[in-house]
């Protein structure tokens, strides 16, 4: 039996059955979570940490959820933002230099099996790696979830032109890095 987002919601809302409704909640989706933090994020440890971390968020802050927007859309908001903010504390941490962690990213994406469907998709990884986070959240929700412009601006709280200008420049700079790339091969 599939397990409808109303159903979680219900359950959610019941103080005798929140928990049980977190747990269906979870199992839900996790694998959802998961592929869009490890992917913005490549490395599996810090992604597992920040998945625990966005489903405790989750937890806390039910009692704020009012069906302004799709439970996935909800869910996704705090996943992507938690994740922003996660790359961005890496990227200002002093005693961990950005590059160091770029570089960690990179190894990973050569020697691990979750990007190994051949040099493109490395290739394209690696780009990926280089752009700021929030253009990276648009760009791996357009691109790798298939999300509209739309359900992106929802989750992310910014406008619609705002996004489809930050996916673009986006696009662009993947571009001219794979390109680099291929050339340099």
């Amino acid at each position: 039996m599939k397990i409808t987002d109303k159903r979680i919601l219900e359950l959610l809302s019941d103080p005798a059955r929140k928990e049980w409704g977190f747990e269906l909640l979870v199992k839900k989706y996790t694998e959802r979570v998961y592929n869009v933090v490890r992917k913005m994020v490549i490395i599996h440890e810090d992604t597992e940490d920040l998945v625990q971390e966005i489903f405790l968020k989750i937890w806390q802050n039910t009692s704020k959820f009012r069906g302004d927007s799709e439970l996935f859309t909800w869910i996704y908001r705090i996943a992507v933002n938690e994740t922003i903010n996660f790359l961005n504390k890496k990227n200002k941490r002093f005693f961990i230099p950005v590059e160091d962690y770029m570089h960690k990213q990179l190894e990973i994406v050569d020697n691990e099996a979750f990007f190994d469907s051949g040099s493109i998709e490395k290739r394209l990884h690696k780009a990926i790696i280089s752009l700021p986070p929030k253009q990276k959240a648009i760009f791996e929700l357009r691109y790798f979830e298939n999300l509209k412009h739309e359900e992106i601006a929802e989750i992310l709280g910014i406008s619609l032109g705002n996004v489809k200008s930050q996916y673009h420049n986006a696009v662009e700079k993947i571009k001219k890095l794979v390109s680099v790339e291929i050339a340099d091969e």
